[in-house]
């Protein structure tokens, strides 16, 4: 009888299977063709949070350039070596394939997505909107980090392989265009991608507020190069930036699995490596001022009789007789930081001092920047801090000198800003290593182009080194005047 039943049962299966087409049997399920766009776009997000927390010398160099930290044992990228990692190369494969191609793919999908109702619609038009905000980000950071860049032509390969860069400024003023729309037609009443947005949690008043904040970005980024044009920018928006800390744009990580870690955690944890240190550059700023930030950004040396020492900046250290990254910033689940209220309170400070109308003076928005800095890291003592010498500062008298300052002590972890504001402000004054292979030995103000331009895209490329004065190290983005 049992025999019977197994008979039964494999008839039935095989005649199940018999009305299966085909062409259902080719189909990988487990690894589908077509994904749904909420699914990139929380990719794009977590690759674009990755690329800007990390800390991988193949990736990232932004700390290094900073002199946040340095290295102990290989010293190549701390001495400006972007071509012996092909570290141009990596970027612009992240931030083209992992973060836009996949944003430009979710919005594809989702734009062919079906609605019933109004409230439907009008969550479908916001997610395709915010797509638009994410993009205009990314492309902000690759004109920051190498000038001109693919920008009209990227992406569409059914047009060309080989995209023409665009002029940097161009591609400014073209975002801000897009954020104005995404401001203007963003509902704030709406849905749009709930928890698949793992920024903001599909709360759209948060991205219209991320939109404003990262226009009056843009504004402050072009202010020596065309200041009309950045103070129009800057004071249409300065009202509605980020107006505290918990409007921060910023993904807070997971304890596990490890990919779903903090970058710096798998980097400097994980991986049981000890490549990095805290620079003498920034730990000695911090010790002539005597800065109670020290105690979350690094840890004492026993070594050094319990004092803060940073690593020489570019040569090897013993990892053991200097300070590391404190403990806070190794935590598995430490967010990072894409926008914030400190950023945007030191771009006001700088704003007020250049005379444009962003709603408190110079002075307000200086010490707010440093209490707010202060609070993120939860230590005490700003106002004492703000009246100590050094720091005070009368709102009026060598602001590059004191904004600039703070705001590079303020973006500890946030390597790229720091580089961008001593690119922008030329302060703090930097340490020059004794192997830096840049030509004067200071510190790069660009990343040259990827090499595999010059053999891929070469009649791009040769255009776009001419137009930026150059594919060098050296050379000035255009925004950088000074």
């Amino acid at each position: 009888m049992k025999r019977i039943y197994l008979i039964l049962i494999v008839l039935v299966a095989i005649s199940v299977s018999c009305t299966k087409n085909f062409e259902d049997w080719q189909k990988d399920e487990k690894h589908p063709a077509v994904v749904p766009g909420e699914m990139l776009f929380t990719h794009a997000q977590k690759a674009l949070a990755d690329q800007v927390a990390s800390s991988n010398v193949n990736l990232n160099n932004h700390k290094l350039y900073a002199q946040h930290w340095t290295e102990t044992t290989y010293t190549d990228e701390a001495n400006y070596d972007l071509i012996n990692r092909n570290i141009p190369d990596n970027v612009f494969r992240v931030i083209y394939r992992d973060i836009l191609k996949d944003l430009q793919e979710a919005r594809s999908i989702m734009s062919g997505d079906a609605t019933t109702t109004p409230e439907a619609q009008i969550a479908k038009t916001n997610r395709l909107i915010i797509i638009d905000v994410l993009e205009v980000y990314s492309y902000q950071r690759l004109v920051d980090i190498f000038g001109n860049v693919p920008y009209s032509e990227a992406l569409n390969i059914d047009a060309t392989l080989n995209p023409a860069y665009d002029d940097g400024m161009m591609i400014y003023k073209d975002l801000v265009v897009r954020l104005d729309k995404v401001i203007n037609t963003l509902d704030a009443n709406g849905g749009s991608f709930g928890s698949a947005d793992i920024y903001y949690g599909g709360d759209v008043q948060s991205w219209i507020t991320f939109a404003q904040s990262l226009k009056f970005r843009l504004a402050i980024t072009i202010a020596d190069a065309d200041n009309a044009t950045a103070q129009a920018w800057g004071e249409a928006a300065a009202a509605h930036t980020f107006s505290s800390s918990a409007q921060d744009a910023k993904l807070v990580y997971e304890a596990a699995p490890l990919d779903n870690t903090n970058p710096i955690y798998q980097d400097l944890v994980a991986s049981g490596r000890k490549d990095f240190i805290p620079a003498n550059t920034i730990v000695d700023f911090m010790n002539g001022l005597n800065d109670p930030r020290r105690a979350a950004y690094f840890d004492l040396n026993e070594v050094n009789e319990g004092e803060y020492v940073g690593g020489i900046y570019g040569s090897s250290n013993a990892w053991g007789n200097y300070s590391h990254v404190g403990t806070m910033i190794l935590d598995a689940t430490f967010p990072i930081q894409l926008l914030s209220f400190t950023e945007m309170e030191f771009y006001k400070a700088e704003a007020a001092a250049r005379g444009w109308s962003v709603g408190g003076t110079a002075l307000e928005h200086y010490e707010a920047a440093i209490t707010a800095s202060f609070a993120e890291w939860g230590i005490e003592g700003a106002a004492d801090y703000i009246a100590s010498e050094g720091v005070a500062w009368d709102g009026t008298t060598d602001w590059k000198k004191a904004i600039g300052m703070q705001a590079y002590l303020g973006y500890y972890q946030r390597g790229f800003e720091g580089w961008t504001t001593y690119r922008r402000l030329d302060w703090p004054t930097m340490n020059v290593p004794e192997g830096a292979i840049t030509t004067d030995g200071g510190v790069p103000r660009r990343f040259t182009f990827p090499v595999n331009e010059q053999t891929l895209n070469a009649d791009n490329y040769y255009k776009a080194a001419d137009a930026v004065g150059g594919d060098l190290m050296e050379t000035k983005l255009f925004w950088d005047k000074f």
